[in-house]
């Protein structure tokens, strides 16, 4: 692949350049936008734990609302919003499951606490108090006292497979930069730059 036309390389090059550049507390958060299961679109925050030539991995409950969404419409898009590195990037792709072999792989990397917590976690269902959470979790701890966690079948991670990327970068003077790759069917990258107004920075 052409490097000049890889969006995946230019992706890692700005991350590591805000991680080693600038004040962000978690450079891997990310917002997850799903079509709902009463077909709106819904967003939420997660967080991006890796990042290949193939996609973007995170981690989630399966009963989770995001998850039963991705269920029935794989089609999602990601944002990462770098406001302190005047940059942005729009991501638009399919998510797909894991198989369950690199699931656990990272599941055993987890620290103890999490993996008590993706047992006690009910994503998606109403509880009644804190206090539930607190009592399962405690209940989990005592089950599992000196036991190695296993994974629970409810949960795993997904792979985004990209197909549409917007690079964005905002200048001092209010001109903004969108770098466009749009996947083509024979799946190389096309590109297109195009320089525009930023509203908001006319607005100040």
């Amino acid at each position: 692949m052409n490097q000049e036309h890889n969006p995946l390389q230019e992706f890692q090059t700005w991350f590591y350049e805000v991680e080693k550049s600038h004040e962000i507390g978690e450079v891997n958060a990310m917002l997850l936008t799903t079509i709902g299961e009463d077909a709106c679109p819904k967003s939420r925050m997660v967080l991006l734990k890796r990042f290949t030539w193939e996609g973007f991995l995170f981690f989630t409950n399966y009963k989770s609302e995001k998850a039963r969404a991705i269920a029935k419409n794989p089609r999602v898009s990601l944002h990462f919003n770098w406001k302190a590195a005047d940059r942005e990037i729009y991501i638009q792709g399919k998510a797909e499951k894991l198989p369950q072999s690199v699931s656990e792989a990272y599941f055993e990397q987890r620290p103890r606490g999490s993996q008590l917590g993706a047992w006690a976690s009910e994503q998606g269902k109403i509880i009644s108090s804190r206090k539930v959470l607190e009592n399962n979790l405690k209940k989990l701890e005592e089950k599992f006292q000196e036991q190695i966690i296993p994974m629970p079948e409810h949960w795993g991670g997904y792979l985004v497979k990209p197909e549409a990327f917007d690079f964005i970068q905002y200048s001092s003077v209010g001109i903004r930069k969108t770098i466009r790759y749009q996947l083509e069917k024979d799946y190389s990258w096309c590109k297109h730059v195009r320089h525009g107004l930023d509203f908001f920075y006319i607005m100040k």
